[in-house]
């Protein structure tokens, strides 16, 4: 699944993560995957003292002007810092690591809490329509490093073998709601599937095959709603009795 959706679409994702890590004054959160910084601005909005890692220094930079009370920094998420954290998150990162049970191994290391986060499965997910509208000018698919964390018990078992006790694994639904059409097209056009498909056909015919294949999900108002699943896994360390 592609694009990073329309702006804000994070937010109920984020408060669903922090509402069920009791996320609060005092709260030291590590941010694994911090990217440019918005969980941890939501969390730092709820009087957590926050720390992010990232392997990307340009977004480490960009969290760290979004968060200036919190810590940054460019970070393996198979090396966090020592902790320990109350809570560890891993918000839509375990999809893009070739490793993702030895990154839950490194967050069971210094949190007492561990949260992840990942899409449901693709037919879960009105965005795999972006896919599809694009593949008649794509190559063969390349599966995401591990895409059996988007199922249930694959991704509970995998906490377990990583010494993780799970509380509960739920389903949340995040609609991706876009004004119209431009802002809709805008995000895909510019990211590197669409940059990469705008290279083998002309803008009208792109344009019009994607707004073709999302005319079901267009609203009375002229915009779109796409409803996308994501699964919230929150653990403890150790044994819970």
């Amino acid at each position: 699944m592609s694009g990073e959706g329309p702006r804000g679409w994070g937010a109920p994702l984020y408060a669903a993560v922090l509402d069920a890590t009791a996320v609060g004054p005092g709260t030291s959160v590590l941010d694994l995957g911090c990217g440019a910084g918005l969980l941890a601005r939501a969390a730092a909005d709820r009087g957590a003292r926050v720390t992010g890692i990232d392997t990307d220094p340009a977004a480490v930079g960009r969290a760290a002007a979004e968060v200036p009370e919190g810590v940054f920094a460019v970070r393996h998420a198979l090396d966090p810092p020592p902790g320990p954290f109350d809570v560890v998150a891993a918000v839509q990162l375990l999809m893009h690591v070739v490793d993702p049970l030895a990154v839950l191994r490194a967050a069971a290391r210094v949190g007492g809490i561990v949260a992840v986060t990942v899409w449901g499965r693709e037919r879960e997910c009105d965005v795999r329509i972006f896919g599809e509208a694009l593949a008649p000018w794509l190559g063969p698919r390349r599966p995401s490093p591990d895409p059996r964390v988007s199922e249930p018990a694959l991704l509970r078992e995998m906490a377990e073998r990583a010494g993780l006790v799970v509380d509960h694994l739920d389903d949340v639904v995040v609609p991706f709601e876009y004004a119209d059409e431009d802002e809709l097209l805008r995000p895909l056009f510019a990211s590197a599937l669409g940059r990469t498909v705008a290279r083998r056909t002309d803008p009208a015919t792109l344009r019009t095959a994607v707004l073709d294949r999302l005319e079901p999900y267009r609203t009375a108002g002229g915009g779109y709603r796409l409803e996308n699943l994501f699964r919230v896994l929150v653990a403890r360390t150790g044994d819970p009795t």
